[in-house]
């Protein structure tokens, strides 16, 4: 198919934009998330106009579970929960056949001779109706009765549970068990092409090729709780429909929990009842004890929650199989969203429908999924081929649809709600499609709000963008949607096949999150690393965070780092930053001196996140620092943000104290000497001294403390030997720098 490939550019300002996003949509994935109304969806990600969906029946009733077509032409169903069997006639005129004492009629079948049969539930009896009257005609004794069907020669199977038995009934109405399962649940029945009756049951989803009384082979142990439909095809391939969102049925043992409908359990159980709802079955069940009060006759009450079950993430919730002739198997689709309710051949393809909004499947011989139609209602539930075309059935609101050959005359694609992070500029829609929407057969709406599902507080949606396309006119907001209406034109049907949305998101500032000067020492030849100051005290080394707080200290406070004096000293001003969009960053490195006004540019437009200083440009004082990061490398000038942070003071300290002795005194054989100490820069932090070379002992200050740039000492030593003696004494300010004088006593 030749196509006209429709782009609309973006607008040059935001195509030179490197921070604008796109929100393409172009698979099968990414459109089957949206919304259907009389729009198909192929498998290559193509999005058309559905077959032409009627409406045949629409009743009071929240939900068909059966149906078939009569030899009269007309359709029976039945339904639920008012436990009716409906006659829809030619002309779409109903009217109630009959209305059971129970509320459920899970099945109906005729036989050869034109009888209707009615299986209900609870308390699961089979019902005979002729002339509009009903009459019992087989009561297995079981809780429930999910299948009818009858065979060539006549013979009535019928399916039950709660014990997992398959009764054979005769014309006369006597019935046998045919064959005990072993499971709870007899869901399904069909008779193969060679006559054999095929049973599919829960909870360990097990098919069943049953070939006589009590004698039965295994054709299939899926991995899902619950086979809940099969079809037999012309070849003798058999193809079973398994759910397994419930496999949490199983895993958890839950009794009374039965396929199909939640909430209902066995006459005259006992223990705990569970009652699961549609409120509830999301997040978990509701297991209340059973009175002991309760009446033992009391009739069990199905509930109404019809299709929600727990789902067990990243396991499938929904398989389809194909069972060959040969026993060989493969899986011909999977879900992990959708439970498939009902399948049916159809020439070469498989329909298959769904709880996903009512959607109906065609898969083609390749097994390559069509989303064919969507009837926007909770479940499909039954699937039939007449001669007035495929009849569809559903729940929530019991239904039946009919499918046409033909596509309808309009639908409308819902696409799911986009989210750009933040609020964005919108910019143009463009799609892709083929030459049928040459006669603008497509026009596009679209809608904006800051909530993340639509709701009142969206923009209504906008004008229709046609043809050539066109702006977005939706307010700017954070989330975004668009839907697109389909009409056939000249009798040729629009197909699109991607749409792209254009957006510029606010962009938000950089963040510096920390700055970091650290003192390093190169050696000659060397490179630079640490200083051993640096190391040996954290004080050294000081971190400031963008929340103002330093790194982990031993007191409170921002301590001011001193900077040591070494033969050849540098300092490291290193940082971290990030930017949320992902945006690249350029830096800018600034210092200021304690008792200056301006700031000094030492380096910009830079991306390294460090910057190496010689320490001898500074002289004595303190300083800090500031890193200015931007993300202009990402933005254009006029959205470009930047974020700051400033270093803690920083003291640079090249000279060491100034030390004085006094004259030494003597008393005997005590010697005393007061030494005066001062730095012009930092406070001093600790004195030492040693006598003729020994080893160095602390000294302490007059007054106790060595906290302040000034200090006094007072030196005595006792038991001074005859003789002569060196005493060296050296102080440190807070830069660690060495202050050293001598005294030579004799």
């Amino acid at each position: 198919m030749k196509r006209l490939a429709i782009w609309l550019a973006l607008l040059p300002a935001l195509a030179e934009a490197a921070g604008t996003a796109a929100w393409e949509m172009n698979s099968y994935q990414d459109f089957l998330r949206g919304r259907f109304t009389g729009v198909s969806l192929t498998r290559d990600g193509r999005l058309m106009l559905a077959p032409k969906i009627e409406t045949v029946f629409s009743g009071d009733q929240p939900v068909i579970w059966s149906m078939v077509q009569g030899p009269d032409g007309a359709i029976y169903a039945g339904t639920g929960h008012r436990g009716q069997v409906v006659r829809i006639d030619k002309s779409r005129k109903s009217s109630v056949v009959w209305t059971a004492e129970q509320p459920e009629v899970f099945a109906v079948a005729f036989d050869d001779k034109g009888v209707l049969y009615a299986a209900t539930s609870p308390n699961g009896k089979v019902y005979k109706i002729e002339d509009g009257k009903a009459r019992e005609y087989f009561n297995p004794g079981a809780t429930y009765i999910w299948s009818l069907r009858f065979s060539a020669d006549g013979t009535l199977f019928v399916g039950t549970g709660d014990q997992g038995k398959i009764f054979r009934v005769d014309s006369r109405g006597k019935g046998e068990v045919y064959y005990e399962t072993g499971q709870t649940h007899v869901i399904c029945l069909a008779v193969d092409t060679q006559g054999r009756l095929l049973a599919g049951t829960d909870p360990n989803g097990v098919l069943y090729r049953i070939t006589g009384k009590d004698k039965a082979f295994v054709l299939y142990d899926a991995n899902l709780p619950e086979i809940h439909a099969l079809a037999v095809t012309p070849d003798g391939a058999v193809y079973a429909a398994a759910q397994g969102g419930s496999t949490a049925r199983r895993g958890l043992g839950l009794p009374g929990l039965t396929p199909g409908v939640l909430g209902a359990a066995p006459a005259g159980a006992s223990g705990a009842s569970i009652t699961v709802t549609e409120e509830s079955a999301q997040g978990g069940m509701e297991i209340k004890p059973k009175s002991d009060t309760a009446k033992p006759a009391a009739t069990p009450q199905v509930t109404t929650a019809f299709s929600p079950v727990v789902d067990l993430t990243g396991i499938d919730k929904s398989a389809v199989y194909r069972i060959s002739a040969d026993h060989t198997v493969e899986t011909v689709w999977s879900s992990k969203e959708e439970n498939a309710y009902s399948i049916l051949p159809s020439g070469s393809e498989l329909l298959i429908a769904t709880d996903g909004q009512g959607r109906i499947y065609r898969l083609s011989e390749s097994q390559k999924a069509t989303l064919l139609v969507q009837t926007n209602e909770s479940e499909t539930t039954q699937l039939a081929e007449t001669a007035g075309g495929l009849l569809a059935a559903t729940a929530n609101l019991g239904r039946i649809f009919r499918l046409g050959q033909g596509p309808g005359a309009e639908g409308t694609y819902e696409a799911p709600v986009h989210d750009a992070g933040t609020v964005a500029r919108w910019g143009r829609l463009s799609w892709r499609a083929d030459s049928g929407n040459q006669d603008g057969a497509v026009v596009f709406r679209t809608r904006s709000g800051n909530s993340s599902r639509p709701d009142k507080t969206w923009s209504d949606w906008s004008d229709p963008i046609r043809d050539d396309g066109g702006k977005i006119a939706s307010p700017n907001a954070r989330y975004v949607q668009w839907k697109a209406q389909f009409a056939s034109a000249g009798g040729r049907t629009p197909v699109v096949d991607s749409v792209t949305v254009a957006y510029l998101p606010q962009n938000t500032p950089p963040s510096v999150k920390s700055v970091q000067v650290t003192p390093l020492t190169a050696p000659a030849g060397g490179a630079a690393k640490p200083s051993a100051a640096a190391a040996a005290a954290a004080a050294y080394s000081i971190t400031v965070t963008d929340t103002g707080e330093a790194g982990p200290a031993t007191s409170a406070g921002t301590p001011t780092l001193a900077l040591p004096r070494t033969s050849s000293r540098q300092m490291q001003v290193s940082w971290q930053a990030e930017d949320t969009d992902g945006d690249r960053l350029a830096y800018t490195l600034h210092f200021r001196g304690e008792d200056e006004r301006e700031w000094k540019l030492i380096k910009e437009n830079f991306a390294e996140t460090s910057y190496m200083l010689d320490g001898d440009v500074l002289a004595d004082g303190r300083y800090f620092f500031r890193v200015v990061a931007s993300d202009l490398p990402s933005n254009p000038p006029a959205s470009a943000r930047k974020a700051e942070l400033l270093s803690a003071p920083v003291l640079v300290d090249n000279t060491p104290p100034a030390v004085t002795p006094g004259s030494p005194m003597r008393d005997g054989a005590r010697i005393e000497i007061d030494f005066e100490a001062a730095d012009a820069a930092s406070a001093l932090r600790r004195a030492e001294y040693s006598v003729n070379a020994g080893a160095w002992t602390p000294l302490e200050a007059v007054d106790g403390v060595i906290d302040s740039r000034q200090e006094k000492f007072r030196l005595r030593l006792d038991n001074v030997a005859p003789g002569e003696h060196l005493v060296v004494v050296r102080v440190y300010d807070s830069a660690d720098n060495a202050g050293l004088a001598k005294v030579v006593i004799r």
